[in-house]
């Protein structure tokens, strides 16, 4: 009988250096910033591992945005955040499919307490990495970022009272339209809407979609030097072209931006050219593939991962200007339901951090089968 005990207190005392070791491969990423892994706390709110360097106060705050906005629906308290007891840190919070459509519950860092902190990313020459290990259920939107929507349009929803203009830094979606159910990384140099469309435009995603009911890792990647964005599965930045992009539901606004001048990836030197016949031939250059005739230049390809980005993330004019960062949900008009499953960690790093680096975060807690070795408490 003495034995139980002791067993059960190894088995503690490994788990508990199992996390340790986990968290410190993140911490020792360059560029880190900030880890939320839901195990550790402030009081009674998650409260992220930081940098040596970060001052600010990142814990998360439980918030219902319809009733910040809308005036309609209860607050939000952190029993809305269910804790699963297991995750590659060993806690996750479960997003569930709410069915009450004035209640839409999200972590949210507030702006005030994050602007101009590390994980407020924006402006001149500045790149970023946001990583999320997750395990979904369903939907296709917002899982983390600075990515606030908006709630001046009133799409499927009534008008908000308190009408705010998009604020849009960098975010992680499960795929939206570009690719419902991949990963997707967004990102914005106007903090609103781009191409013309009423909406941000400008993300990559993946070919792949992420796998229902598994843990993973997905990730954006945005490199201001290299000018684009990147998004990743499992540590995996999988190139990804859209055919005839303008019949595309998502690309179709990039598109449309490549024919009237306003979406203009490098086209010099193509990297192959293909003849088609007599006068007509296909230029593959780095991020579109254009049939040149006699009748003029026609997109027929674009490259969705990585995407054409030539700007810096947009700069809020101050703190009463710029979005909070959330994770589960986004402030948006249309009130969705959005993702739905568990989130078992958060990480920011500001800069692009190398395709090595990424793979080797996305081996934490991996076994050789490549599932995760979960941590229990």
């Amino acid at each position: 009988m003495r034995l139980i005990p002791i067993l059960l207190l190894v088995t503690t005392l490994e788990a508990q250096q199992n996390y340790e070791a986990r968290i410190a491969a993140v911490r020792k990423t360059p560029g880190f910033v900030a880890f939320w892994d839901f195990v550790k706390r402030d009081g009674d709110r998650f409260a992220p591992h930081q940098g040596a360097r970060e001052k600010a106060d990142l814990r998360l705050d439980p918030v219902n945005y319809v009733l910040d906005f809308w005036g309609e629906g209860r607050a939000a308290t952190m029993a809305d955040f269910p804790l699963t007891g297991e995750g590659p840190f060993g806690q996750a919070v479960r997003f569930k499919a709410e069915a009450d459509r004035d209640f839409r519950p999200v972590l949210l860092v507030p702006r005030a307490r994050l602007h101009n902190s590390g994980i407020d990313v924006k402006g001149k020459d500045q790149s970023v990495t946001l990583l999320a290990w997750i395990k979904r259920q369903e939907g296709n939107h917002a899982i983390a970022g600075i990515w606030h929507e908006g709630t001046d349009l009133a799409a499927n929803s009534k008008q908000a009272k308190r009408v705010e203009q998009g604020m849009r830094q960098y975010a992680l979606f499960a795929g939206l339209a570009a690719n419902a159910g991949a990963s997707a990384a967004h990102v914005s140099e106007t903090g609103g809407s781009s191409f013309g469309d009423k909406y941000a435009r400008n993300l990559s995603v993946t070919p792949e979609l992420i796998p229902n009911g598994e843990w993973c890792l997905v990730g954006l990647r945005f490199d201001n030097r290299a000018n684009t964005v990147s998004s990743s599965l499992d540590g995996k930045e999988t190139e990804y072209w859209i055919d005839q992009p303008e019949k595309h539901p998502f690309f179709q606004w990039p598109a449309k931006g490549w024919r009237e001048g306003t979406y203009t990836p490098p086209e010099k030197k193509p990297i192959s050219r293909q003849v088609i016949s007599a006068g007509v031939e296909i230029l593959t250059y780095a991020f579109t593939k254009v049939r040149v005739s006699p009748a003029g230049r026609e997109l027929v390809a674009l490259k969705a991962n990585p995407f054409w980005f030539p700007h810096d993330l947009f700069t809020p004019a101050g703190a009463d200007r710029g979005g909070p960062f959330t994770i589960g949900r986004v402030i948006h008009s249309s009130r969705s339901v959005g993702f739905v499953g568990e989130i078992g960690g958060v990480a920011v790093f500001n800069k692009a951090i190398s395709p090595g680096q990424l793979q080797r975060l996305s081996a934490i807690g991996r076994a050789a089968n490549g599932r995760y070795e979960l941590i229990r408490r």
